[in-house]
């Protein structure tokens, strides 16, 4: 067995940088029975690996070749099958279960034995070992005993020892032991007997070793006195060591009570400046100086330093009240004490400001209704800026009132919204007084151009207080303004004007100078309304401080009774309203009567003249805009917004209530239609409303307009048209589209681009239609002739055979031919033209437009008579009784002598 290791290790292992630890012939269990190794191993180099490998002859038998290998990290089972009876059977368990009978028991065990050994060197995971002998797993030389002298040397790289010293032999070794097997030349094949030989002389040295120790006595005995005297001298330095370490514990006792001290000092002064940082941060957050408690007692709250000394009290009290305590500062006495004190300083202030800025209100009050009567005759709003101007001095007060006394500050704001709700109230009214009287003045008495239906001075009188009785009773302005409607003449403007009575009355009848003052007026009322709500609205803001945080505090309500800010309570926390809306309410509040007084005007005006609506529209329009600009959620562009809504409504009104009145119209049965008056009040408007709307935000408006009316007009065009029993329908067509083609050419309407071609459309089509249809007239027996003659080409006559039929032969022709000598003709043009010029208005000046219409179209007809003969009657040398030349000269001489 020791040859065939030798020949592995040598033949195989060596070649892979592998050591072979041990060697086991076995067969596979249950079959034919092949021999093959079973051989442990390990690598050379580190890390080691340790092996399972399966070595077999070759199938030539006279070599070893490597068969399989396992990792001894997969194996996780060994089974010796019968731990107390020799069994040679064992199997091992890596990915599958492998069995095996060895050669000889002692060969198994030693197998095992030796992979015991690797497993526990090398391997984390232990392999589990079933049914082995104890004693074979803890003592290797017990199984080594029972293995004959050769195995035991080939199993003695088992030994654990023997695998950490185990070396390669060496090229001397080798040399040497090469030397020594040629010396026995039967070492090879007589490996027992070399085996005993080399026990023999084995001995031999063991003896001579022997000797030579037994002959080094002496020096042996001198040897060991060396060592008990150094044995003695240990003992000593022992001795010393125990007395040392004695008089360190001692030092180390002391030590450590020194630490402890040190320690408990440290504490101490830890504790101190702990102490000493909490009084001084009590004294530094909660001591207010001698002169703020003494401003906020005493402070004069009506001199500017008097104020400023006050605000920085307060804030120093807001900061020495809110600063944040650390846990247990509560519970000292001093600090309640503290406390106490400045809820009495916050109180006793609160009530005094209260009161102060009550009396501020009150007796500002007074200063402002003393200039009321300066502006009650003017077109202008008193300004409230010196107002403003005082009681901004105290806005960092009401933020603090806001902060720290709730009650109190929405009780001021209040009492400062009902105070300038009555004073806005009585200012904005007579201002609107003013307002309406100049608007009545703006009326026309006697033939003004609103006069149209007369009027009682009662009914006036009437109508006048209805206007003004939406926004309640007046006051004594009221009298002022009825006393001067009833002065004016019984006949004044209707409600409304239409295009009807524009297109009645000239430029000057129109009087452009009372729609103007009118517009002045109503831009003036804007003009003093916008910076007003814009300054108050301002004021409310920056006085109490509604634009800082997004949300009010929890706890807050607001009643829409006053838009007053009040508690509400917790469970209603999640419906707190954002600052902006309540700016909005105070405002709302405020300037209530605002809206009603604007609608109350709106009326008026529309009354006093519907166009009037124009000039609102777009006034409306560019305030709402430029509201919006600024603040697109502010009171001013909210309240503007809705009056707009009015606006637009009376414009829209105003446009329907014109085109009822285009449908409403009656045309007189005797005389002639011409230019219909709601066509020539379109363009009279057009042009106004193109004055007006130049440049507006609302020019979409406009545009729909135009729509609407310009499909009225083409409407009932065509109605009065249809109803014309004195002028022909292609004649009212014909003016009156001609009039709206020329008015919508020079007006250049964007919007109206269709309708101007449209319009287009229809004059031409009149126009030629009319033409057609009057000169029919003059030459009757003719046109007859040869529309019966066309009427027998279409049945199907070849023109040639037309001359064969018996009512247009040649004769017939040539009859009515002679009908219309040169002279006849001019006669009948003549009367064409006469007739004519009664059919065509004066106004539209169509008559030499016409009648040139008709010379192309006589002419036109002349060469289609003269191609019929020629086609028809071939030969005949028919002509007509006059030439073109003839037709050109009695067209011309009859517009000259016209």
């Amino acid at each position: 067995m020791t040859a065939i290791k030798h020949a592995l290790q040598r033949d195989i292992f060596t070649p892979n940088d592998e050591r072979l630890l041990s060697i086991v012939n076995v067969c596979k269990a249950g079959k034919k029975k092949k021999n093959c190794f079973l051989c442990a191993t390990v690598t050379t180099e580190r890390p080691v690996q340790v092996k399972v490998v399966k070595v077999k002859k070759s199938d030539k038998g006279d070599f070893y070749k490597r068969q399989m290998a396992w990792e001894l990290r997969d194996l996780t089972e060994v089974d010796a099958k019968d731990a107390n009876k020799e069994n040679p059977e064992f199997d091992l368990h890596f990915e599958k279960v492998y069995r095996w009978v060895a050669s000889s028991t002692a060969e198994k065990n030693s197998f095992i034995s030796c992979i015991w050994k690797l497993n526990q060197r090398y391997l984390r995971k232990k392999v589990e070992f079933v049914n082995v002998s104890p004693q074979l797993l803890e003592e290797l030389p017990k199984a080594e005993e029972s293995v004959p002298s050769g195995e035991s040397q080939s199993v003695a790289g088992g030994d654990e020892d023997a695998l950490d010293d185990y070396q390669e032999l060496n090229a001397r070794e080798e040399q040497d032991i090469e030397s020594m097997m040629e010396v026995c030349e039967y070492a090879i094949s007589n490996a027992e007997a070399f085996a005993e030989k080399l026990s023999r002389e084995l001995q031999v040295l063991d003896g001579a070793n022997i000797q030579s120790i037994m002959a080094s006595e002496k020096q042996v005995n001198i040897l060991m006195q060396l060592l008990d005297r150094a044995l003695g001298e240990v003992d000593n330095i022992e001795g010393k060591l125990l007395s040392y370490e004695e008089m360190l514990q001692s030092v180390k006792e002391q030590m450590d009570q020194i630490s402890q001290s040190n320690r408990l000092i440290q504490i101490s002064n830890t504790n101190n400046g702990k102490l000493l940082d909490e009084i001084q941060f009590l004294v530094n957050y909660m001591d207010l100086s001698k002169g703020h408690i003494k401003a906020l007692q005493e402070g004069d709250l009506s001199s500017p330093k008097g104020i400023e000394a006050c605000i920085n009290a307060s804030e120093a009290l807001s900061q020495c009240m809110n600063v944040t305590l650390k846990p247990g500062h509560e519970k000292l006495m001093a600090v309640k004490l503290q406390q106490h004190l400045f809820s009495e300083l916050r109180d006793a202030f609160a009530r005094r400001l209260t009161n102060h800025l009550n009396n501020v209100f009150v007796h500002q009050g007074h200063d402002q209704s003393s200039t009321l009567s300066q502006h009650t005759a003017e077109l202008t709003l008193p300004k409230h800026s010196p107002l403003h101007r005082d009681l901004l001095r105290y806005a960092k007060l009401m933020e603090w009132l806001k902060n720290t006394q709730r009650e109190k500050y929405e009780g001021l704001s209040r009492t400062y919204v009902d105070y300038m709700t009555r004073l806005y109230e009585r200012e904005i009214k007579d201002f609107f007084e003013v307002a309406k009287i100049k608007m009545a003045g703006t009326s026309k008495d006697g033939k003004g151009k609103f006069a149209t239906l007369p009027r009682k001075e009662s009914a006036l009188k009437q109508e006048t207080e209805s206007l003004h009785g939406s926004s309640g009773k007046l006051t004594g302005s009221t009298s002022s303004l009825n006393k001067l409607a009833v002065s004016s003449s019984n006949s004044r403007r209707s409600q409304s004007s239409s295009l009807l009575d524009m297109g009645n009355m000239s430029a000057s009848d129109l009087d452009v100078a009372d729609r103007t003052r009118f517009d002045k007026i109503f831009e003036q009322v804007l003009s003093e309304l916008e910076p007003l709500c814009l300054a108050e609205q301002d004021f409310i803001s920056k006085f109490f401080k509604l634009q800082q945080n997004p949300t009010l505090a929890q706890g807050e309500n607001v009643d829409d009774s006053d838009g007053m800010v009040h508690s509400r309570p917790p469970s209603e926390h999640r419906h707190s309203i954002s600052e902006k809306d309540m700016v909005r309410m105070m405002m709302n509040k405020i300037f209530q009567s605002i809206e009603t007084e604007l609608n109350s005007l709106i009326a008026l005006g529309d009354k006093i003249d519907s166009f009037n609506s124009l000039y609102m529209l777009v006034k409306m329009s560019h305030h709402v805009w430029t509201a919006e600009n600024v603040d697109p959620a502010s009171y001013l562009s909210t309240t503007l917004g809705n009056v707009l809504v009015t606006v637009k409504r009376n414009f829209d009104k105003c446009i329907s209530g014109q085109i009822r009145q285009m449908e409403e119209v009656k045309i007189s049965k005797k005389s002639k239609v011409g230019i219909l008056p709601f066509v020539t009040g379109f363009e009279e408007f057009a042009k106004l409303a193109e004055a007006i709307f130049r440049n507006a935000e609302r020019r979409g408006d406009l545009d729909k307009a135009y729509i609407k009316l310009m499909r009225a007009v083409f409407n009932n065009v065509e109605k009065v048209a249809n109803e014309s029993q004195k002028t022909p329908r292609d004649v009212v067509m014909m003016e009156n589209f001609h009039h709206i083609f020329s008015t919508l050419s020079s007006l250049k309407i964007s919007c109206l681009e269709a309708e101007r071609k449209e319009a287009k459309q229809k004059y031409t089509e009149h126009l030629q239609s009319y033409v057609i249809n009057s000169l029919g007239q003059p030459l009757e027996k003719l046109n007859h002739f040869f529309e019966g003659v066309e009427a027998r080409v279409a049945q199907g006559v070849h023109e040639e055979e037309v001359s064969y039929q018996l009512a247009f032969n040649k004769q017939e022709l040539r009859k009515v031919i002679k009908e219309y000598p040169g002279k006849e003709v001019k006669k009948g043009l003549d009367n064409l033209y006469k007739k004519v010029d009664k059919h065509l208005c004066e106004e539209e000046n169509l008559l030499q437009v016409v009648w040139h219409s008709m010379q192309d179209e006589f002419i036109r007809q002349y060469k289609h008579f003269e191609g019929l003969i020629n086609r028809c009657y071939p030969g005949s040398g028919i002509t007509m009784e006059f030439t073109i030349l003839d037709m050109l000269e009695y067209f011309s001489s009859i517009a000259q002598s016209h």
